[in-house]
């Protein structure tokens, strides 16, 4: 019996092990090959962007023509940004509150912030 418990215990570390390995991977695999959690913050902002953004902000933050401001000169303020794009702006930006999540707003802040002119 005492057997049976110790190689049921053993099993159970292996599998606790096996997933603490794949968690931790999982994690690593966020980052940038060089395990830059920032960097992979923005390329997930960026994706992000050109998927949902870009059609009226333009494929370089800026869209000549338009309604829509040079996002590459936008102000260094994270909670003015989050809250444009939340709630949206002078009923010309609709809302995006309901749509992406707050992780993808901090990613497109990261990625919009990453290519501000100086």
């Amino acid at each position: 019996m005492l057997r049976d418990v110790s190689h049921g215990t053993v099993a159970t570390i292996a599998t606790v092990a096996v997933l603490t390995v794949a968690l931790a991977a999982t994690g690593r695999a966020a980052d940038d090959a060089n395990g830059n959690p920032l960097q992979a913050q923005i390329d997930h902002g960026k994706s992000t962007y050109a998927e949902k953004c870009s059609h009226c902000h333009g494929p370089n933050l800026m869209n000549s023509g338009t309604i829509t401001p040079d996002l590459r000169v936008f102000p260094d303020d994270k909670t003015r940004f989050v809250t444009t794009v939340k709630n949206g702006k002078n009923n010309k930006m609709p809302p995006w509150g309901d749509i992406l999540s707050d992780d993808e707003i901090g990613n497109l802040w990261a990625f919009v912030s990453s290519r501000r002119k100086p």
